[in-house]
């Protein structure tokens, strides 16, 4: 019982950090000169024209519309 438990742990945090090596923090560089660092890949709504992330920072959702974002790029993590 102890072993299956064990393995199933192992198992669990295999797949956690696999999923979590999967995302890359991104940089957002707007109009008006300020970058901002993302928790993996913005979102583009083109019907709404709004760029959705989760701030790396504070780990909230943001948006901020696609007009005011100079670039986006992909950070080393």
């Amino acid at each position: 019982m102890r072993n299956k438990l064990l393995t199933s742990t192992i198992f669990a945090a295999a797949a956690l950090f696999t999923v979590v090596g999967c995302s890359s923090n991104q940089a957002v560089k707007t109009s008006d000169g300020k970058t901002i660092v993302t928790d993996g890949k913005p979102e583009v709504d083109n019907d709404t024209g709004l760029v959705s992330y989760e701030n790396a920072e504070t780990g909230k959702t943001e948006q901020i519309n696609r007009n005011q974002v100079k670039s986006m790029s992909e950070l080393d993590n």
